[in-house]
């Protein structure tokens, strides 16, 4: 197992709302941020991007269970996140695995790309859509 795969984890897994400028001792000045939903680049727009996302959800959490380290300054990490946002799924915890494609050197990453279904992260939970969503899954099972 990658030792900068598994510090990674535990410090992004320790982040939350009010320790935010840890996200400087992760990631480089310049690194790009990218998820089926966001791309973000430079290390004051992914501590916005985070601030914002901390400050929309009533509880946030990563549990890490997967450490792939392909070559040098690359690896994967498996993940699952689970949150609760008062105007999704009433409010109930969702959960989303998902998988992080990383690009490191000099200890900081320069390039996270989070791989995970958007419709199971939030459109599957919003009232209409939600329900529209569920409805042609079951006509396409």
């Amino acid at each position: 197992m990658s030792a900068f795969l598994h510090d990674f984890a535990q410090a992004f897994a320790g982040l939350n709302k009010d320790n935010l400028e840890r996200l400087e001792q992760l990631y480089s000045r310049d690194a790009l941020f990218c998820d089926p939903l966001h791309e973000v680049r430079g290390l004051a727009n992914i501590q916005a991007y985070f601030a914002q996302l901390y400050a929309n959800v009533s509880e946030l959490r990563f549990d890490f269970y997967g450490f792939d380290q392909v070559s040098e300054g690359e690896g994967y990490l498996r993940w699952t996140m689970s949150y609760r946002h008062p105007r999704l799924a009433g409010g109930q915890l969702i959960r989303v695995e998902g998988c992080s494609h990383l690009l490191w050197s000099d200890g900081k990453v320069h390039r996270h790309r989070d791989y995970f279904d958007a419709g199971a992260l939030l459109y599957e939970h919003l009232p209409v859509l939600g329900s529209l969503i569920r409805w042609l899954q079951r006509r396409l099972a």
